[in-house]
């Protein structure tokens, strides 16, 4: 048998956890990107929408389609920045905040799982592993030749 390239497995794994986190999404209505924005956005403070798209790793499209979506829901509400009169804080509504504490539950729910199944070594070095290919990447040491 043919050995998966470790893309593939990046990316069938993710697709697997993609699949079931919008499964569970679906059962409140929502969907794994909307339950991301809940996660991301500041409970107290509210968060700028500009830091919002960069802290989810998101494009500023697809992340304006979302908040619309969230908007339309009743989940968020944007409201002027104080500190920079040009900018927007996303803020939770309290519904907002209710499927904010559903949504870390399902994370949570998740991670829990996999730390039952997999030794805390096996995870140590998961996240070693995962962190330096994250590192390759983002420092262009793969595919540039001047490095």
């Amino acid at each position: 048998m043919k050995e998966k390239t470790i893309d593939y497995i990046l990316r069938s794994t993710w697709m697997s956890v993609t699949k079931m986190y919008n499964e569970e999404a679906g059962k409140k209505g929502s969907t794994m990107a909307t339950g991301f924005a809940l996660i991301s956005i500041d409970p107290e403070e509210g968060t700028p929408s500009t830091a919002l798209g960069p802290k989810m790793g998101m494009e500023a499209t697809s992340l304006s389609r979302t908040l619309k979506s969230m908007e339309e829901k009743g989940l968020i509400e944007r409201k002027p920045n104080p500190e920079d009169g040009r900018g927007v804080l996303i803020h939770l509504t309290p519904f907002g905040l209710e499927m904010r504490e559903f949504s870390k539950s399902v994370v949570l729910g998740f991670d829990e799982a996999v730390q039952k199944n997999i030794s805390v070594e096996e995870l140590q070095i998961f996240k070693k592993v995962a962190n330096t290919i994250t590192e390759l990447v983002n420092s262009k040491k793969i595919y540039d030749s001047d490095k």
